[in-house]
């Protein structure tokens, strides 16, 4: 469904060149959900916005590759093009449903947008569909609440209209940005059901961004791994997460604290991510790796992402893989 090939995305600042994403591959099958993971400021984000067409220019500015959605390139789309693509065939769920949603606007009026933008519905027709789609995220009471403003709702059901919003008008990918992030666990669980849901009656395939490995071990069905703008391991979920191979995979599962005994101290990756301002010619996560061996990373090139096993692969750091 989705194909993206060697995909690259910088930012040009006044402090230099930021490379957010380099060389980033992978693809989406129909009715799949894929799981991206890794720390802050990895380049998770970034390849979906790239995609989306929706990274600031200037500063942001794709380098190069192809994000094919069937026979079209999302990257070689004017912003017409992109107009008629977003909301209908791809749609996205934001970090943070209240600084998502317009204040200045109703509920209603915000989940019939693409409907009358998209399908052609009038008014009235976009408002009977949004009430079904309102109760279908369970939102109780729903005739009345479409004409409540984004304040007057929770962080939880704030959340719900952006799924409602996103998933209207049927698209076949929807792209969940961290969608959990500022909600309690309990609500979390209950978003993250309903997308599921919806998914399986919709046949949407997922591309689910988060930090959160829990997450993915319950949701997706493959997990790319990034680290520095580059997927370090990508592999099916329980193949990855059993048997993981790059030391950075391993520390993430590591630093589960679900995984410690109760009153041990907590494992934690030290240092900091890379400053993505200087070109890496290397191993990226040589100087925090200690679940392997930095003294066999690769200092002379950037490891490439190689086919270990059937539908598994991994940088060829033979540090990172010791």
């Amino acid at each position: 469904m989705l194909s993206v090939r060697h995909l690259s995305t910088s930012f040009h600042t006044r402090a230099g060149i930021v490379r957010a994403v380099q060389d980033v591959s992978f693809d989406l099958h129909a009715g799949e959900t894929l799981g991206i993971v890794g720390e802050s400021g990895s380049g998770k984000s970034v390849t979906c916005y790239s995609m989306m067409g929706l990274i600031p220019s200037p500063p942001g500015q794709i380098e190069s590759g192809q994000a094919l959605l069937g026979d079209i390139d999302l990257l070689k789309c004017n912003e017409k093009e992109l107009q008629n693509i977003r909301g209908k065939r791809i749609s996205m769920i934001f970090q943070d449903p209240m600084t998502s949603l317009n204040p200045y606007l109703t509920i209603g009026e915000q989940v019939a947008e693409p409907l009358i933008i998209h399908q052609g519905f009038n008014k009235k027709e976009a408002y009977n569909k949004v009430i079904e789609q309102l109760h279908l995220v369970g939102i109780p009471e729903p005739e009345k609440r479409l004409h409540s403003w984004p304040h007057e709702f929770s962080g939880g059901m704030r959340q719900r209209v952006m799924i409602a919003m996103a998933l209207i008008t049927k698209p076949e990918i929807l792209i969940a940005d961290e969608p959990t992030t500022a909600l309690d666990v309990t609500v979390q669980k209950q978003v993250l059901d309903l997308i599921k849901q919806l998914q399986t009656e919709i046949g949407t395939a997922v591309i689910l961004i988060t930090h959160d490995l829990g997450v993915v071990r319950q949701y997706a069905d493959r997990i790319n791994v990034m680290y520095a703008g580059r997927i370090v391991e990508s592999a099916p979920t329980e193949d990855l997460l059993t048997t993981p191979k790059h030391a950075y995979t391993r520390a993430l599962i590591r630093s589960i604290p679900a995984q410690h005994q109760k009153g041990k101290e907590l494992f934690t990756i030290p240092g900091l991510p890379p400053n993505m301002l200087a070109p890496i010619n290397e191993c990226a996560f040589r100087p925090r790796n200690t679940l392997g061996n930095p003294e066999l990373c690769l200092c002379d090139k950037a490891p490439e992402l190689i086919e270990i096993s059937p539908n598994h692969f991994v940088q060829n750091c033979p540090g990172c893989l010791a």
